[in-house]
Parts: structure tokens; C-alpha cells; sequence
């Protein structure tokens, strides 16, 4: 029914609630401390790469609506091979480095409520709430979980919004984002691509592509639209945090940075707004992560590409995928430092977006050309990706990340050969297959239906 259908500003609202989640309030520090007063810049350039993948998303959207997303694309792009069912195995591990990032975000703001001293006690016990009290809403109370993100995604949104007004209407320390106190233009595409993960909200609009009234007009708004107003508000929140605090301040407590700048320019009263809008950001963010990445597993477990057994629910979730994204994410999140998740959750998902954009230049006929955009972005997606790997290796006591970062590709492809040579089960191409049935029942004649 048409009431029921998503419109043009609730498509645009889940691209930008997707993207100004709980990774702006993680990696914001991180961001000043590999480029310093490039902070601004790095979150342009990591835009441009989300700018020209989500063209490839727009125009496969437009092709092939449906609740699968990324890992509808991937398999019609792809066909049934090994890397179909690695890339999608890939896209749910980079779902958990997300989940981790969000929880060590909530965990990070909440603990500077209690004595310093016992920072990392609260900060970890917090982190792990967290992620199983939303696991437990979504498991029995998923409807009430999702009504109540539209309110957070506006408290969020308004708290951001005070945050960057004050913040410009306050005396910036301008000279800390001149150019002399830039890092280097590799350095600066490295640093830009870590915090890359700030941007891949934008996919959840190909889970809603065949729900909207008027996707011709509403997923171009959504997609593109909402990646620049998305880089817009990035690089003022950036402005903000570098233009009031130094350099070192940030990196003596780089995990609540929006918090401390807002601390420096509106007192205690701006540090806990800033505080309670990181916790409700990086809730709401896990809520809808979770809530997306069960019915992830559920959709790839129906291909054929994960057991049947995810396949099931539980007061009409998928029980089994929700506990495997919870369990992972309390591992990653309690014991891999933060700039180790970053990487790897980017890593992933310059990997998988790359492969979007190879997806839409193979289906270029079908998805009505602009192949030479997609082109760029498969390129913009290498560099990035070959500069993150690069600068990690080269960056002492973190090269051990790259090996995670090949590690998670073996992994995929280990699961997906060793499951299906032990299941014999192959992939199913549901938009394939659903063409298929209805081409050959457009076929069949009332002559030959009654020769039957």
C-alpha cells in the first residue's frame, strides 16, 4: 500500500542516521592523531570514496530493489563461485568490527561518569552491557527497538547540531588546521581511509530500495545527497573538536574527544550533553546494527551461502545470527585496541565496496551505464585500501593488524569452501531465479496451458 511505502526524506534520513551513528564519537581522536589539522580534509577525502561507491549503489538499487542489499548485488554480479560466498562472509565479520566500534564508543563515553581511576573497568563492563542488552531487546522486543530509533536519531542529530553551532560561534584556534601542521599526502589518505567505516550507513538505503514510493527520485537524494551532507557535517564536527582543543589533549583522551572539546567551549554542562549523545548514538547504532546484521545472516543462510539452521527465528528474529554478531563483538571489542578495530572494520568494507563497485561495472548494460564513475571508485577504493595496508605496515607495533586484515579474507574463503564441501549446498540466486520463473510464466499461452 502506498501510505506504507518510504518516501524521499525517509530514505535520505536512514542513508544520514545510518552514516552519523556511533563512529564520529570513536574516531574522531583517532582521526586528529594520524592527521592532525588535516582532521577536516581526511573526512573529505574518505566522502569522495563513499560519494562514488554510493553512485554504484544508487544504479543497482534502481535495478535490483530488495531487502538483500550488498549481498544481492554481489551475487548476481558474481554468480555462485567461492568469492560470491567469501565476499558476503567477509561483509558479516565487518559487520562485528562495526558493532565493536560502536560498543567501545558507548563503553568510552560512559565511563568518564565515574572515578578516573577506575576508567577501564566501567569502560569495559559498560561495553559489554551494551551489546547484550540490545541483543536482548532484539530478540524479544525488535518492533519497539526500531519505533524508538527515529527519537534517538533526532536527539542525536540536535545534539550534534548545538555542538557545531557553539563550537563555530566560540574564538577557533584556526592556525591548528594550516598546513604546516598537515601530515603528508600518503599519510593523509591512510589516516582518511582508517576512519573510512564513518561512511558505510549509506548501504542500509539498498535494504529499503523496494519499499520506496519513487526510487527514481528518492535513491539518487538518498545516496548521493546523503553522503554530502554527511561530509559536511563530518568536516564541521572535525573543525570543532581541532579548532578547541590542542593536539596533545586529544591524544591524552582520544576515545571522548567531541566530549572534551565540548567541555573546553560550553563547560561540564556541554562535555555530559556531548557524553549523552555519544551513548545514545552508539546505542541507537548497535540497536539497528543488530537488527540489520541478523536478518544479514538470515538473507545469506537463504542463498545458500551459511547453514540453514540461521535460517530460523525466534519471536520472529534470527536468534542464531544475533548471538554469533553479540558473541564476536564482545571479543573484538574487549580486546583489540580501538585503531586495530578502525582498520580492520574499513579494510573490510573498502573490500566489499570495492566489489560493489566491479558489481555495477559488470551489470553495467542492466543498471543503465555510468561505468566510468564505478571505475573511479573500484580505483579510489584500491588506493585507499592499498594505503591503509601500506601505512599500517609501516607504522610501528601495528603491522600485526595487516595479518588480521588477510586473515579475515582467508577466514571468509575457508568457511565458504569447507561448508559448502561438507553441506553440498550451492547458491541460490533469488533475483535470478525469481526472473526466471516469472519470464516463463509469461510465456506460457492460454493454447499451450490448454494443450496441458
Amino acid at each position: 500500500m502506498t501510505e506504507n511505502k518510504i518516501g524521499t526524506f525517509s530514505a535520505l534520513s536512514i542513508g544520514i542516521g545510518g552514516m552519523v551513528g556511533g563512529g564520529i564519537f570513536a574516531v574522531t581522536g583517532l582521526t586528529v592523531e594520524l592527521t592532525r589539522g588535516a582532521a577536516p580534509v581526511a573526512f573529505v577525502v574518505a566522502g569522495v570514496v563513499a560519494f562514488l561507491t554510493a553512485f554504484s549503489y544508487w544504479r543497482l538499487s534502481l535495478r535490483y530493489p530488495s531487502e538483500g542489499g550488498t549481498v544481492e548485488y554481489i551475487n548476481i554480479a558474481f554468480g555462485t563461485g567461492i568469492t560470491t560466498g567469501a565476499l558476503n562472509i567477509l561483509l558479516c565479520l565487518s559487520y562485528v568490527i562495526l558493532l565493536a566500534v560502536y560498543a567501545y564508543a558507548f563503553g568510552a563515553y560512559a565511563a568518564h561518569f565515574f572515578p578516573k581511576e577506575d576508567y577501564l573497568f566501567w569502560k569495559h563492563t559498560l561495553l559489554s552491557s551494551v551489546v547484550i542488552v540490545l541483543a536482548i531487546i532484539n530478540w524479544f522486543g525488535a518492533n519497539l527497538a526500531i519505533r524508538s530509533e527515529n527519537l534517538f536519531n533526532a536527539l542525536k542529530l540536535i545534539l550534534l547540531a548545538i555542538f557545531v553551532v557553539m563550537g563555530l560561534m566560540t574564538p577557533i584556534e584556526w592556525t591548528r588546521m594550516s598546513t604546516e601542521n598537515w601530515v603528508g599526502p600518503f599519510e593523509l589518505v591512510a589516516g582518511a581511509m582508517v576512519i573510512f567505516l564513518n561512511y558505510e550507513g549509506f548501504e542500509l538505503i539498498a535494504n529499503a530500495s523496494n519499499s520506496m514510493r519513487n526510487p527514481k527520485r528518492s535513491l539518487p537524494i538518498a545516496y548521493l545527497g546523503g553522503v554530502c551532507a554527511v561530509i559536511i557535517i563530518y568536516v564541521l564536527i572535525a573543525i570543532v573538536s581541532v579548532g578547541h582543543l590542542d593536539f596533545s589533549a586529544i591524544a591524552a583522551d582520544p576515545d571522548a574527544t567531541l566530549s572534551l572539546a565540548a567541555n573546553a567551549f560550553m563547560g561540564p554542562t556541554g562535555g555530559i550533553m556531548i557524553a549523552i549523545a555519544a551513548m545514545l548514538a552508539t546505542s541507537s547504532a548497535i540497536n539497528a546494527t543488530f537488527y540489520g546484521s541478523g536478518r544479514l545472516t538470515f538473507l545469506i543462510a537463504k542463498t545458500g551461502q551459511l547453514p540453514s539452521e540461521l535460517e530460523r527465528d525466534f519471536h520472529g528474529q534470527p536468534l542464531e545470527g544475533m548471538i554469533l554478531f553479540a558473541g564476536l563483538t564482545l571479543i573484538v571489542g574487549n580486546f583489540v585496541p580501538l585503531s586495530a578495530i578502525a582498520t580492520m572494520g574499513s579494510a573490510g568494507f573498502l573490500l566489499i565496496f570495492l566489489a560493489v563497485n566491479v558489481a555495477n561495472c559488470k551489470l553495467r548494460r542492466e543498471t543503465g551505464g555510468g561505468s566510468w564513475i564505478s571505475l573511479l571508485g573500484v580505483l579510489a577504493c584500491a588506493i585507499a585500501l592499498s594505503a591503509l595496508v601500506l601505512q599500517t605496515m609501516l607504522t610501528a607495533g601495528q603491522a600485526w593488524q595487516v595479518f588480521v586484515l588477510v586473515g579475515m579474507v582467508v577466514i571468509s574463503y575457508l568457511i565458504e569452501f569447507v561448508y559448502r564441501a561438507v553441506t553440498g549446498r550451492s547458491i541460490l540466486l533469488r533475483h535470478r531465479a525469481s526472473k526466471t520463473k516469472s519470464t516463463e510464466e509469461a510465456s506460457k499461452t492460454p493454447d499451450s496451458q490448454n494443450q496441458h
